[in-house]
């Protein structure tokens, strides 16, 4: 490992004060376009909800979902273009489904796939056992007269969306061109449909949802509670499941609704966690995907960071600073990167990064770089060009970066305190926190001294 002395953490150079500008005027250009964005994203949802309002008048056990607050809020934060999930209900009582899960889920797939059984003693559950979602159980001994069918669900869904379309422009009730049934696609369990409010194009994905009571046992864990706001756990696990297509047989766990909820939480914080996710979506988008040209890192992967980087760093101060926040959430990225593996926020053992068809090594290399030398993805206009500031890592980082892949104990505060410091960036003065990460460093140095 390079470095034979543990440096005194870094503290803000002149230089570096220089630049906290920089970073505010980036921020402040991406709150700029927030109201013209959200007024978009407002139009456009009203489109799609007079269409989910026609199919739910042609067939009411879909039922329109309006609580939509958390997904205007997040669209607020992004700048990436990413499709937005719509959920239909279906109105059935949960109470009489039956959620028996399946055996060949192999560990690591994240939340267990399922069938979704009818009770044989449920009643009044006739809508919900007729031929187009249903199918008849051939057991007699199972405790469940049948199983609703994912796969029929999402076909009836499209032909009601498809006649709610028909008839909405038929009779004016959305702007001309803003919606065509043609743009209907069906894949990967969900219906996508993009909607023109004025110039911008907003793809949804509507998805069909069960919601159920159900356990989410990392919701329990006490490691969560260090890094949101008290009491704020048990509200979101008293809200349950969401129950998704799978596949055409079976449902899953859709985690969506509870990491948004957090997400809303962490934003009643005081800091900058939300602010320096909203700067990183943006560089992502600008510099690492080339302006959405390139398949590259989602909203959804910043927000996993983000989430794992408040339970790592849960000290007001660690989020006081807007530079220091981003790298707060930079180092567990590429951490994330050099390991290729991002564990999912409530179940760990999935990896969000496996089979996710990403050029990993060159994402790896983009985030480095910016992390190094973040001066040219932040600058907007001509009069921030500057002086060239010397790179602020050497070439040793991307193997302390790996460390956590071969011995997970590495996954703590103070291991990504080393790295803030590595950044210079660590500007905490908590003596249990220094010396906590001054034994990491002595830690890595013992075990360069052993491999060289």
């Amino acid at each position: 490992m390079p470095g034979s002395e543990m440096p005194a953490p870094c503290v803000f150079a002149p230089d570096m004060a220089e630049q906290v500008p920089l970073w505010h005027h980036y921020l402040l250009a991406i709150q700029s376009r927030e109201s013209p964005r959200v007024q978009d994203y407002q139009r456009a949802e009203n489109i799609l909800l007079t269409v989910l309002e026609r199919a739910h008048a042609l067939d009411s056990r879909f039922i329109v979902d309006y609580s939509r607050d958390l997904e205007a809020f997040q669209f607020a934060l992004r700048s990436s273009e990413d499709p937005l999930d719509v959920e239909v209900l279906l109105g059935v009582d949960s109470e009489a489904l039956l959620i028996e899960e399946s055996e060949a889920s192999e560990p690591g797939d994240g939340p267990a796939i399922c069938r979704l059984g009818v009770l044989k003693e449920a009643s009044g559950l006739g809508p919900w056992m007729t031929d187009d979602i249903f199918s008849v159980s051939s057991e007699d001994r199972d405790k469940c007269s049948g199983h609703i069918i994912p796969g029929k669900v999402l076909c009836v869904l499209k032909d009601l969306l498809v006649a709610a379309i028909v008839h909405c422009k038929h009779h004016r009730l959305i702007p001309p061109g803003s919606l065509n049934a043609a743009s209907l696609k069906g894949g990967q369990m969900r219906l996508s449909l993009q909607v023109s409010s004025g110039w911008r194009k907003i793809r949804f994905n509507v998805v069909p949802v069960v919601k159920k009571k159900h356990r989410v046992p990392a919701l329990e864990g006490a490691l969560l509670k260090l890094g949101f706001p008290e009491g704020i756990l048990r509200r979101i696990a008293s809200h349950g499941v969401d129950l998704v297509p799978a596949n055409a047989q079976h449902w899953r766990i859709s985690t969506g609704y509870l990491l948004s909820r957090l997400l809303d939480a962490l934003g009643s914080l005081p800091g900058h966690r939300l602010d320096s996710l909203s700067i990183l979506d943006r560089v992502n988008l600008e510099s690492w995907r080339g302006g959405s040209q390139n398949h590259g890192l989602t909203f959804d992967h910043l927000k996993t960071v983000l989430l794992w980087a408040s339970t790592l760093f849960p000290a007001p101060e660690d989020w006081a600073d807007l530079q220091g926040s981003v790298y707060r959430q930079l180092v567990v990225l590429l951490c994330c990167l050099a390991t290729r593996n991002l564990p999912h926020f409530l179940y760990p053992e999935c990896n969000l990064l496996q089979d996710s068809g990403l050029d990993l090594g060159i994402i790896y290399q983009q985030v480095e770089h910016f992390a190094s030398q973040p001066e040219e993805s932040l600058r907007i206009h001509v009069t921030h060009l500057g002086h060239s500031r010397p790179p602020r890592i050497d070439n040793g980082v991307k193997a302390l970066l790996q460390l956590p892949a071969s011995d997970p104990t590495y996954w703590t505060t103070a291991y990504f305190d080393f790295l803030l410091d590595k950044f210079q960036v660590f500007n905490i003065q908590d003596k249990d926190r220094i010396s906590a990460m001054q034994n990491i460093f002595q830690k890595t140095k013992t075990m360069g001294s052993e491999n060289s």
